[in-house]
Order: structure tokens, then C-alpha cells, then sequence
């Protein structure tokens, strides 16, 4: 009985004073009950919370057994932690194994992973702001519009040379002369169809007078009569000559503001090109005449580059130009023809008193009249 007091008093000093390991032990070696289940709640508590063990039992059993201090661990669910730390045993044994379990516990190589990936954010070098690319068009467009300025006052001064293509620039100076004089027939044209709307208005309002006065005055009734049917008659053939003079001026219209304009704007770019050309043209001028290195290498080759494309762009132009200028002549002739014929036509049946060759001239250009102010005849009189 002496011995095994001997014996306990001894395991008890060389036990570490931690709560966790004092656990009371019967005479016969073995873990008291009530105590098993308390020191399993602290193993608990001392673990990481983040292990996730979803059970752990602690078996003791005698002091001589090989199967002192076991932990059976469930499955792993939680992230993972740093190694556990080291968990008091009821012996030295037990505590060993306790260590080796909590260091050789396993972690899944994804988190692992997970923590090993992290690190600083390289941003890849083909995301471009938008800022520095408006920055840089404003930069071209100012370099651009400097060059052009420059070419223009050279020009201007004398000082600078022009390319010029002799047989495109009388073409587009006849064009430009042209226009002015169809402008002034357009402008005319309209002024005759004014004052012809008033003087027909005019003779109407006459023929209606004359009309009335035939009905009240029965001794001037005839002659009442003759005057009324004669301004009614150039009422009618003046309203006919008014449709001719506005289909004419109509189609005036569309070839002086539409088609004429439409290729003056393409002289226009044209001319814009031309400019550019000759710009950068100099430039490189400039630049050849200077020293050659290897500071001015770089910028040769480069004005060079942009002499070609506008020399490109230049000539691109000057070909729709006179693309432009063969089909508007092809079609002024035409259009102006027909317009000619019908304006002679119609003014020389009105002048004659020729009313059936009047109406025989809209019917030939496919003329409706409709006169503002005049009402639509009705199905009465058309038949």
C-alpha cells in the first residue's frame, strides 16, 4: 500500500501544474468517469476553433498500456489553422502523442494554395486611358491644323508653292461661275411667277366685277360680258402659264441648291486635301534639305509616312472630283434642256392667245396644275 502511494505522489509531482492535466486517477490506474468527460470539454476548447473536429474522445486507460492519451479526430471541415499547440496529457507519454497528432495534422492543398497565391495585383499594360487618347487626338489634330494654317498664309504671301492641276481647276472655276448665273435666273424666275400670281389674282377679281356689273346693268350688259369673259380667259391661261413657271423653277431649284452644291462640297475636300498634301509636302521638303543623323532619321522617315497618305488621300479626292464633274455636266444638259423647251413653250402660247398649244405644253412635261388659292375643279367640270 506504501508502494502505490509512493508511486502516485510522484506521477502527481511530475505532472506540469496545467488544469487540463489534472485528472485524478483511481487506485486501479484508471481515469475516474466524471473527470473523462471534463478534461475531453477542455481538449476542446484548447484546439482552434477553426480545425472543425466534429468529435474527439480521449481514452485512457493504465499507466502500462500502449494506448494511453489517443485523440480520434473526425472529418476536417473548417479552414486551416497554424500547428496546434501542445495539449497536457495525464502522462509523458500521452502528451508526446498528443503533440505529434496536432503537428501531423493534414491541410487540404487547395487552402493552402488559397494563402500561397496571395499577393500584389499587376495591372497588364494593354488597358489604355481613355483621357490619353483624346489628349493624343488633340495633339494630331492641333499639329495638323498648325501645318495647314502655315501652308495657307505661305500661299497667301507668296512665299509657299501649290500643287495645281490646271484642267481640274478651270473645270471647277466654270462651275463656280455658273452657279452664280443660275442663281440669278433662279431669282428672276421666281420674281416673274410673284408678279404673274398677282396679276392673275388681279384679272380675277376683275373678271368677277365685270360679271356682276353685267347682271345689274342691262344697258351695258353685252359689253359688261366681253370683258368679263376675256380677263376670266387670261385668268385661266395666266394660272396655266403660272404652273409651267413654277415646275421650271422647281427643277432650277434642285440643280443649283442640290446637285451643283452637293459637288462643290466635294470640292471642298478636295481642296482640303490639297492643302494637307502640300503641307506635309513641305515639311518633308524641310527635313531633306536639313542634315541627316540620327536624330533626324526618325523624323523623316515618319514625315514621309504621313506625306504618303495624305499624297494617297489627295489623289483620292482629286478622282471623285472630276467623277463628280463629268456626271453634273451629263446631267445639267439634260435637266436645263427640257426646263428650256418647256419655259419657251409655254411663254410664247401664253403671249399668242394659243391656250390649246399652252395646255399641250403641261401635258407634254407631265405638268398638274395647282395654284395656290384656286380651288380644285370639281368631277363636273373635269368631265
Amino acid at each position: 500500500m506504501s508502494s502505490s502511494q509512493d508511486t502516485e505522489s510522484s506521477m502527481a509531482q511530475e505532472s506540469p501544474k496545467n488544469s487540463a492535466a489534472e485528472i485524478p486517477v483511481t487506485s486501479n490506474g484508471e481515469v475516474e468517469d466524471s473527470h473523462e468527460h471534463g478534461f475531453n470539454r477542455d481538449l476542446k476548447r484548447s484546439l482552434p476553433a477553426g480545425l472543425g473536429l466534429s468529435e474527439t474522445q480521449i481514452t485512457s486507460h493504465g499507466f502500462d498500456s500502449t494506448k494511453e492519451g489517443v485523440i480520434e479526430a473526425g472529418a476536417f471541415q473548417g479552414s486551416p489553422a497554424p500547428p496546434l499547440p501542445s495539449v497536457m496529457s495525464p502522462s509523458r507519454v500521452a502528451a508526446s502523442r498528443l503533440a505529434q497528432q496536432g503537428s501531423d495534422l493534414i491541410v487540404p492543398a487547395g487552402s493552402q494554395r488559397a494563402q500561397t497565391k496571395s499577393g500584389p495585383v499587376i495591372l497588364a499594360d494593354e488597358i489604355k486611358n481613355p483621357a490619353m487618347e483624346k489628349l493624343e487626338l488633340v495633339r494630331k489634330w492641333s499639329l495638323n491644323t498648325y501645318k495647314c494654317t502655315r501652308q495657307i498664309i505661305s500661299e497667301k504671301l507668296g512665299r509657299g508653292s501649290r500643287t495645281v492641276d490646271l484642267e481640274l481647276e478651270a473645270q471647277i472655276d466654270i462651275l463656280r461661275d455658273n452657279k452664280k448665273k443660275y442663281e440669278n435666273i433662279l431669282r428672276l424666275a421666281q420674281t416673274l411667277s410673284t408678279q404673274l400670281f398677282q396679276m392673275v389674282h388681279t384679272q380675277r377679281q376683275l373678271g368677277d366685277a365685270f360679271a356682276d356689273l353685267s347682271l345689274k346693268s342691262l344697258e351695258l350688259h353685252e359689253e359688261f360680258g366681253y370683258n368679263a369673259d376675256t380677263q376670266k380667259l387670261l385668268a385661266k391661261n395666266g394660272e396655266t402659264l403660272l404652273g409651267a413657271i413654277n415646275f421650271f423653277i422647281a427643277s432650277v431649284n434642285t440643280l443649283v441648291n442640290k446637285t451643283i452644291e452637293d459637288t462643290l462640297m466635294t470640292v471642298k475636300q478636295y481642296e482640303s486635301a490639297r492643302i494637307e498634301y502640300d503641307a506635309y509636302r513641305t515639311d518633308l521638303e524641310e527635313l531633306n534639305l536639313g542634315p541627316r543623323d540620327a536624330n533626324t532619321l526618325p523624323k523623316i522617315e515618319q514625315s514621309q509616312h504621313l506625306f504618303q497618305a495624305h499624297k494617297e488621300k489627295y489623289d483620292k479626292m482629286r478622282n471623285d472630283v472630276s467623277i463628280k464633274l463629268k456626271f453634273l455636266e451629263e446631267n445639267k444638259v439634260k435637266v436645263l434642256h427640257n426646263q428650256l423647251v418647256l419655259f419657251h413653250n409655254a411663254i410664247a402660247a401664253y403671249f399668242a392667245g394659243n391656250q390649246k398649244q399652252l395646255e399641250q405644253t403641261l401635258k407634254q412635261f407631265h405638268i398638274k396644275l395647282k395654284t395656290p388659292g384656286v380651288d380644285a375643279p370639281s368631277w363636273l367640270e373635269e368631265q
